[in-house]
């Protein structure tokens, strides 16, 4: 088996605070939560509404996208983890390391016309720990896991007493499985999908609630790191500086340009994240090797600056003939509101 650049970064990460690795994944587990539109749509179908490319082709582009070899971390389903982990064996001989969404709150359960989100999340988990180790249960105490030993567990707080105890309760169960079966997990902290009181600092909301949640956790039963909603500078730098045992990351969010993507990235690293996952934004892009590859060069210092990346990732669609969805001003400037 390859060493994974995940081990070997976390590593690195701990023992040098100013090591500059950066841990980059491709969050491909959409399917678990927006069912037939999870795998996007191609370039030919783009304006065609309720047209979207298959499951097959969803992990036709996982494939490539791993045998690529710039990401450090696929994130996938346990059925898209099952075909491409345990059946292909496509991580066997790869520094990329599989990974699973290990829970499906109901903030994340977006079927077209569904009201889900309207509440405050509760906890659920579709998948299980024995599907995702071997591809089937029960297995025996002697069966070594050939699937996906690491996965995604989320939990969203929204100042509501009986819905986060809920929450946190259901994590503190998960994280007594994941341990005794020797199952590695990252925690994943959603922005509030219903929040039942105001909150004037979210990021300061967000930070206390994590702090407080692994206060409790021995070493043993404490997360690999952290995938957390931006909340700008001066909440990162917060979280980062407080306890420096705490690897922090960041997910991608909803599609904005590139230059969205791309600043989000840079912004987060120079105050202080060492991990990005980005689903959507890599999903919806153009060329999703292409994009991945200016991901790479960013987080690596290889491009300092976001509009250069832009430019550069044009040039790139432009020698492909790849026709970009906004032209080159337009995909400079950012759609998201300040």
């Amino acid at each position: 088996m390859q060493t994974k650049s995940l081990d070997t970064k976390i590593q690195r990460i701990l023992s040098d605070s100013t090591c500059q690795d950066f841990i980059l994944a491709d969050a491909k587990d959409a399917d678990m939560a927006f069912g037939m539109a999870a795998p996007g749509t191609d370039q030919q179908h783009r304006d065609e509404p309720n047209r979207f490319r298959t499951v097959q082709e969803y992990r036709a582009i996982m494939r490539q996208n791993v045998e690529q070899g710039l990401l450090d971390i696929m994130l996938m389903s346990v059925s898209s983890s099952e075909v491409l982990t345990i059946n292909e064996r496509l991580f066997e001989n790869s520094p990329i390391t599989p990974a699973i969404r290990a829970n499906d709150a109901t903030d994340i359960w977006m079927a077209a016309g569904g009201v889900y989100r309207d509440a405050p999340a509760l906890p659920f988990r579709t998948a299980t720990l024995d599907h995702a180790l071997h591809g089937k249960a029960p297995v025996s105490a002697d069966q070594k896991p050939c699937g996906a030993d690491l996965g995604l567990y989320s939990v969203t707080f929204n100042n509501d007493l009986e819905a986060d105890t809920r929450t946190l309760n259901a994590y503190r169960d998960f994280r007594i499985e994941a341990e005794q079966q020797g199952f590695r997990h990252f925690l994943e902290v959603f922005a509030p999908n219903c929040l039942q009181s105001p909150v004037d600092d979210l990021g300061r909301y967000t930070n206390d609630n994590i702090a407080r949640t692994l206060a409790g956790v021995a070493e043993s039963g404490r997360p690999l790191f952290l995938k957390i909603t931006y909340h700008g500078p001066a909440a990162m730098e917060q979280l980062v500086s407080y306890d420096s045992s705490l690897v922090v990351g960041i997910l991608g969010g909803a599609s904005g340009t590139t230059f969205d993507a791309f600043h989000q990235l840079w912004e987060a690293k120079k105050y202080g994240a060492r991990v990005a996952l980005y689903g959507r934004m890599i999903n919806n892009s153009e060329h999703q090797l292409s994009f991945i590859q200016h991901l790479r060069w960013l987080a690596d210092g290889d491009i300092v600056d976001p509009a250069e990346a832009v430019r550069s990732y044009h040039g790139a669609l432009q020698e492909q003939k790849i026709e970009p969805y906004r032209p080159l001003d337009q995909d400079l400037s950012s759609a998201i509101a300040p």
